[in-house]
């Protein structure tokens, strides 16, 4: 069994009443669907005035006897329909009988069909839900490794083919198969030497089926995978579309989606060709047999005789057999092509089934307790990191009190960000010690542990939403009053207050309708209406120009008082108020101070701080 159907197979556990009332209601319509059929028998008897006469009505035997017992009833009320009242009776009988059994065989198809959309569709929410819950949990460093567009699609685009092809698998398994079944069995009754070219026919067909799909999955992860790229391209140009326009880098971008798409292309038409191929040669295959048969049937009605000197066959079973015939062309073409797009929905499965697979290198250990009120200080001592083998941090150790503010300043690569990953575990560090009251970070749950930090980083991250809304998310119980008072403090309130909508106004895709500064103390907002003991500003003004920099400065002091603060700065002139500024440099601690003493110590911080009045002057 393919791996990836192992794994679909315990989401459809939770249905396992629908998908027992889906083969149920398979069987009923396979068994009808030859049933139609041969109720076609009686039907042309009458018409040819051919029907067996029985006179007596039939004892009913038991279990075994039962369908013995139904034909004899059954040309018991056609002799006796066409003695009393005349041939035409007993011919609405017979088509009331074909008429029933096609309205079963069709009932039964429906119910069927209800039950496999519900499965169908469960399995794929139960899939989207666990994909997604899986996407939220992953640590930051997979998505520095992958293309979003990828994922998108595998979310969106792999897990729809699983839907719409793979579960193509429960009539693969049971309502064509049984159709064949019951359909062969009829026609063994009628004629059991015209049904040996039949058994020739389903092996032959599948192996030559088999063949022209062998290549089908390997084409298929092709395509997804592209597809995915193509999502990718899409995505990245829509963000960065001021740097494609701004280079005039149009023709670069269009040549790689283009070529993509070429990609896609060729591989969704050889897809399509083998695709388009099953249900025309499944059919010639069969026409063949159903030629091979109207001769030799042919000769059984109208040339062979037996010793009593009657036909080896009768006209109207010849008919309806060649009818149960036909019907098999039809679940065999079901078989082809629901096997190929099985192979498609494998190859979808795989790819969605990688990212569940994938292992969350930062998770909670089993004696993680929840982080209670923060009271002393946060540490780290000898803290070694790197986000690949070159390290970025060695041998780091601070001490940041409760109600400090530290700032951490240094070049561009020095590691100031990376301690704000490490705090807020977004990564784990290879060796060494950070600790929060004396509580390792790894010991503390994450959940508690980021529910006591509040994060300002340097891309204000808005979403296509309210103002409201995006501030609830620090707090989602907030009040509106609450939301207010947060946005006073940000001094940003000014702005919101005269918007059309005040709080409830959109603020477009990635906050699109607002300026940078008002971005950004719309970030510093969420993260007071959050309220937390510890505060982590991320350049949180490096992006802004000097009015909006004031403005959020002050923002910034206002949400400062009484907090834990640790500050990684670009511009100096904003953490000269700091209790301890930190230089850093290469992953490592040169300097440390108020700003008066560091000035005075005329090192990297005094170069620093006249590189940038310089710069400004």
């Amino acid at each position: 069994m393919d791996p990836n159907l192992k794994r679909i197979l315990p989401y459809m556990k939770n249905y396992k009443h629908h998908v027992v009332w889906n083969i149920v209601f398979n069987i009923f319509y396979a068994l009808f669907s030859t049933l139609s059929f041969i109720s076609l028998i009686p039907m042309l008897q009458v018409l040819f005035d051919q029907a067996e006469r029985i006179t007596e009505k039939p004892v009913y035997k038991g279990i075994w006897d039962i369908m013995n017992y139904g034909k004899q009833s059954l040309y018991f009320y056609i002799t006796r329909l066409t003695e009393t009242n005349g041939a035409q009776y007993a011919l609405l009988l017979v088509v009331c009988l074909v008429i029933s059994t096609f309205l079963l065989k069709n009932l039964f198809n429906y119910l069927a069909s209800n039950h496999l959309t519900v499965i169908k569709n469960s399995v794929l929410r139960d899939i989207r839900n666990e994909v997604y819950a899986k996407i939220i949990s992953l640590p930051i460093s997979y998505y520095s490794e992958k293309r979003k567009g990828d994922v998108m699609a595998r979310m969106l685009g792999d897990i729809n083919e699983v839907q719409n092809s793979f579960f193509n698998i429960l009539e693969l398994i049971v309502k064509e198969p049984m159709t064949i079944l019951f359909t062969i069995c009829a026609m063994i009754a009628i004629s059991f030497k015209l049904t040996l070219f039949v058994f020739v026919f389903i092996p032959i067909s599948g192996f030559i089926i088999s063949r022209i799909g062998k290549t089908l999955k390997t084409k298929s992860v092709k395509v997804q995978s592209e597809g995915g790229y193509l999502i990718s391209i899409v995505e990245e140009t829509l963000t960065g579309m001021k740097v494609v326009k701004g280079y005039n880098a149009e023709n670069t971008f269009s040549k790689k989606f283009t070529g993509t798409v070429e990609n896609i292309l060729k591989l969704s038409n050889s897809i399509g060709r083998k695709n388009n191929l099953a249900s025309p040669m499944s059919e010639f295959l069969g026409i063949i047999v159903i030629a091979v048969l109207l001769w030799f049937g042919g000769n059984m009605v109208l040339v062979d005789r037996g010793l009593d000197g009657k036909p080896l066959l009768d006209a109207a079973k010849f008919l309806a057999y060649m009818g149960l015939a036909y019907n098999i062309l039809t679940p065999a073409k079901g078989i082809s092509k629901a096997s190929y797009s099985v192979k498609s929905g494998l190859a979808a499965a795989e790819r969605v089934f990688e990212i569940l697979a994938v292992e969350n290198s930062i998770t909670d250990p089993a004696d993680a307790k929840e982080m209670g009120e923060f009271k002393e200080n946060i540490t780290l001592k000898n803290v070694n990191f790197g986000y690949t083998d070159e390290l970025v941090l060695k041998n780091f150790s601070l001490t940041i009190p409760k109600g400090k503010t530290i700032a951490l300043v240094g070049q561009s690569g020095s590691g100031k960000s990376t301690i704000a990953n490490l705090l807020t575990r977004f990564y784990d560090i290879n060796d060494g010690y950070i600790a929060i009251d004396g509580h390792e970070l790894h010991h503390i749950t994450m959940h508690s542990l980021r529910k006591n930090i509040g994060l300002v980083t340097q891309e204000s991250i808005l979403f296509n939403d309210t103002i409201k809304n995006n501030l609830l998310i620090g707090k989602p119980d907030a009040t509106d009053e609450e939301i207010i008072n947060a946005l006073k403090v940000a001094n940003a309130y000014e702005f919101v207050k005269e918007l059309p909508e005040g709080i409830e106004t959109g603020i477009g895709d990635a906050g699109g309708k607002l300026s940078g500064g008002q971005k950004q103390r719309l970030s510093i907002a969420r993260a007071v209406l959050k309220n937390p003991p510890i505060m982590i500003l991320d350049e949180a003004t490096s992006a802004l120009d000097t009015e909006s920099e004031k403005l959020v400065q002050v923002a910034l002091e206002n949400m400062m008082q009484n907090r834990t603060s640790v500050v990684i700065a670009h511009r100096l002139s904003t953490i000269q108020n700091a209790d301890l500024i930190v230089v850093m440099h290469k992953g490592q601690i040169v300097e440390q101070g108020t700003h008066a003493e560091l000035l005075a110590l005329d090192g990297t911080y005094s170069k620093l701080v006249s590189l940038q009045s310089f710069e400004q002057a």
